[in-house]
Formats: structure tokens, C-alpha cells, sequence
């Protein structure tokens, strides 16, 4: 759950293969995921930090706005560029006002009536993570390409967020704008923030955590997973298993729950979890999900309840075809659907993620201590358990550096391991959520 993001520091050397609405992450629920969320992880022995092999991959490791913002616009006729930023900076505009007056009908007039919708979901989810107001700070500009009716325009924004606990933070993000021409006019018909998931070598040792096992060390650092995640051969199925955590309804905020495919290397993720939403009257709503980026994730009609158990499977059936099974294990209730999607196969993960949604990511809930146990994936033909691939911790922290989500070392099994919330707080007055 994606959302999904950071500043690098030197990457770690991978000692193996094995890297987040909902950035992606969690779209209506997750586009605080969503994400937003969006990772990369190369210190991973193959990958939790994607940004460890920031040379070697993409650029899991976000680049830097400066470094980033070196590419011109592509030619193209100047009006249509001049009115496709002019929509993009009035939908900005649109979408800030709209929030602090909670007048949704202000962002109609610049985005189609589907990316209407996820901007409707992504200002209310905002709203009830606990975001008092978002204003635009920067923006940049990329290249902006026209085909026909279609356009592509891609820029780095600097958005600030203030939370109702009266801190704040900001983060830039690169945006892949689509827009399409509606009645003679450029609307936006979609938004993706590719570089939302990345994850960056960690440095240190385990922070002091009081937790069932002992705190796993800080090989990777996320502003948003905390968990494991593996790379290396080609990944066909994934599996996990939870008990969804009873979460504190005193602070607003949100979690996710997932395994997934993909998204350390590339653009690409299927995922699937539960999560759950605080809003801030202190009502918590638990739910059951898919996502696959660049979509938004999807609520399933599958009911899940604090102290449920639930397992999670994704499975490559062939070619595109994949199987995304949820079991209740407590209700014996179940979720399954055969979608279609384009993977690279390349990794797995078992995470626990603070959703991003849009404009920032939603602050994290207090979840106490969840287990992950039965996780395992198909890599090359052979299942194999989290010890055998070579999976690596991810340490989610704050903007101060502070890890507020610690994964501990495996269990003896090889396929369970605890993520334990830290007394830290989820923001930090002028802190950077995304790249610390």
C-alpha cells in the first residue's frame, strides 16, 4: 500500500539478490498509499535499499530534485505545453483550496471525472489521517510530450503538510502526469509518483526498542515500510500470514498490511493486506485490499476485524494472469479474483506501511507489535521461506532519523518476524517524511 522516499546516502553493496495509496499507494483508502508509496532498496543483499544500488538500479534511491530536474521539455507546440502546465498548476491550486474549504467541486474543472474521484478520496483521507491543511511550496518542471489528444508532463513538486498536532513536513516528489484532451480542454486523467517507494541504506546500530525478539539491525530505512522484503530470481507467487492489530484510537493516522510483487526495481507492484484508518473523531474502520500501480488500490468485499487472522497469497497462474487470494482464517470467510498485470517478478516483500496519500504521507497509527509468520515466495520454481531468499529488514523512521517502526530479527522458522511501533512520534515539526 502505495504510496509509496529520500535523500541517499551511500548505498549499501547487496551481498545477495533477494528493496511501499496507497503511493501508491493507497488511492481512495491508500492512495495513502498510495504512495502513495514506491521504494528502492539495493543495500538489500539484493535489495531493501533499493537505494543501495542506486547506480546499479534505476535509481531506487530517488534522485535528488536538483538532480532530477535537469531535462528540458521536449518540443512540442508551446500553446499546447503553456495549457498543460496551466492545468496542472490550477489543479494544484484547486486541490489545496478544496481542502481547506472542503469544497470538493473546486478540482472538477481540471481532471477527468475517474481522477475526480481519486482526489475526492485523497483529500478525505488526508482529512482523516490527520492533515490540518497541504500547500504547494515548489514546483519544477520536467518534460511535457504530446501525442493527439494524449499528453505525458512530468514534474517535481514540493508540497508542505501541518497535522492537527501541530507539526509539520514537506517532501518533493516527482509527478508522471497524464492528461487527455475533454471538449477542447486538457484534463488530468491520472497522477503517479514512481519514486514514492524508496528505501535507503541504513546506518547505525538497532535502535532501542522493547519488542517479542530481538530488534533486526537497521540495514534499510523507509519514511514509510517497515518489514522484509527479498530479491533475485524471478518471484511468481508470494504468501504471509497476520493477525490484524487492534489499533489505538487517540490519534488519528493509518496503517497497511501487505505482501507483494515487484516495485524495487521498477514502476511496477502487486499487492494485496488489510489495513486501518483512525480518523480523527477516533473512529477506526479495518478493510481489505488490492492494489496494483499504477492503479489505485481497491476496497474488496472481504469483512476483517482487529484480532482476525488473515493470509495473503499472490500467484502468478500464467503470463499476466495473476491469483490474489485473502483469507479470513478467523471468519473462514475469503477473497479471491484473477486479474491481469504486467510484472517483473523481481522481488518480494512483507510489510507493514504507513499509506501515503497524494500529497504526503498519513501519519502512522500506534499498532503496537504485529507478526508476520508463514511468509514465503516462489522464486525460480522453488518456494522457499524470508531465511532461504536472503530477505532483508526495512526500518521505517521519521523525519528526525527516529525509527517508529522496528522489525526484529527472523524467528527460527525462517518465515516469521514482529514489527514493533516506537514511542516516536510518526511527524516532526520541519522534518522531510520522504528523504531524511
Amino acid at each position: 500500500m502505495n504510496e509509496p522516499d529520500p535523500s541517499t546516502t551511500a548505498p549499501q553493496t547487496p551481498a545477495s539478490p533477494p528493496p511501499a495509496k496507497k503511493a501508491g499507494g493507497w488511492s481512495p483508502m491508500r492512495l495513502l498509499a498510495i504512495g502513495l508509496l514506491a521504494f528502492a532498496f539495493a543495500a538489500f543483499t539484493g535489495r531493501v535499499d533499493l537505494a543501495s544500488v542506486v547506480s546499479a538500479t534505476r535509481g531506487l534511491v530517488a534522485p535528488t530534485p536538483a538532480a532530477r530536474t535537469t531535462s528540458s521539455t521536449r518540443a512540442a507546440d508551446p500553446t499546447a505545453v503553456a495549457a498543460i502546465k496551466d492545468v496542472i498548476q490550477r489543479a494544484n491550486q484547486a486541490q489545496a483550496q478544496a481542502f481547506a474549504r472542503s469544497d470538493d467541486t473546486l478540482m472538477r474543472d481540471t481532471a477527468t471525472d475517474s481522477y475526480y474521484q481519486e482526489l475526492v478520496q485523497t483529500n478525505r483521507d488526508l482529512a482523516n489521517g490527520g492533515v490540518s491543511s497541504i500547500a504547494l511550496a515548489n514546483i519544477t518542471w520536467g518534460d511535457i510530450s504530446v501525442s493527439g489528444t494524449t499528453a505525458q508532463a512530468t514534474t517535481f513538486e514540493t508540497w508542505r503538510s501541518s497535522y492537527t498536532d501541530g507539526s509539520a513536513d514537506q517532501r518533493t516528489d516527482r509527478n508522471e502526469y497524464t492528461l487527455v484532451q475533454q471538449s477542447g480542454a486538457w484534463k488530468i486523467s491520472a497522477d503517479a509518483q514512481p519514486d514514492s517507494r524508496v528505501i535507503e541504506p541504513g546506518t547505525g546500530p538497532a535502535p532501542s526498542v522493547t519488542q517479542p525478539g530481538t530488534p533486526a539491525a537497521v540495514l534499510s530505512r523507509s519514511s514509510n515500510w517497515s518489514g522484509y522484503a527479498a530479491t533475485g530470481g524471478v518471484v511468481t507467487s508470494v504468501t504471509g500470514s497476520w493477525i490484524v492489530p487492534t489499533v489505538s484510537s487517540t490519534s488519528a493516522g493509518a496503517d497497511a498490511t501487505w505482501v507483494g510483487i515487484g516495485g524495487l526495481t521498477g514502476r511496477d507492484l502487486i499487492q494485496a493486506g488489510t489495513q486501518a484508518m483512525v480518523s480523527a473523531n477516533g473512529t477506526v474502520e479495518y478493510s481489505a485490499w488490492t492494489e496494483m500501480l499504477p492503479q489505485s488500490s481497491r476496497t474488496v468485499p472481504l469483512e476483517v476485524r482487529a484480532g482476525d487472522a488473515v493470509t495473503v497469497t499472490l500467484t502468478q497462474q500464467s503470463g499476466t494472469n495473476w491469483l490474489i487470494t485473502i483469507n479470513n482464517d478467523t471468519t473462514k470467510e475469503n477473497y479471491s479474483v484473477t486479474v491481469q498485470y504486467s510484472s517483473s517478478t523481481s522481488s518480494a516483500e512483507w510489510i507493514q506501511e504507513a499509506p501515503s496519500a497524494g500529497r504526503g504521507i498519513v501519519p502512522l497509527d500506534q499498532f503496537g507489535t504485529l507478526r508476520f509468520t508463514a511468509g514465503s515466495a516462489v522464486v525460480d520454481g522453488k518456494r522457499q521461506s524470508l531465511a532461504d531468499l536472503g530477505a532483508r529488514a526495512i526500518t521505517m523512521i521519521n523525519g528526525a532519523g527516529q525509527a517508529i517502526a522496528q522489525p526484529s530479527v527472523l524467528g527460527s522458522d525462517g518465515s516469521s518476524f514482529t514489527v514493533t511501533r516506537t514511542d516516536a512520534p510518526s511527524t516532526s515539526t520541519g522534518g522531510r517524511r520522504g528523504r531524511p
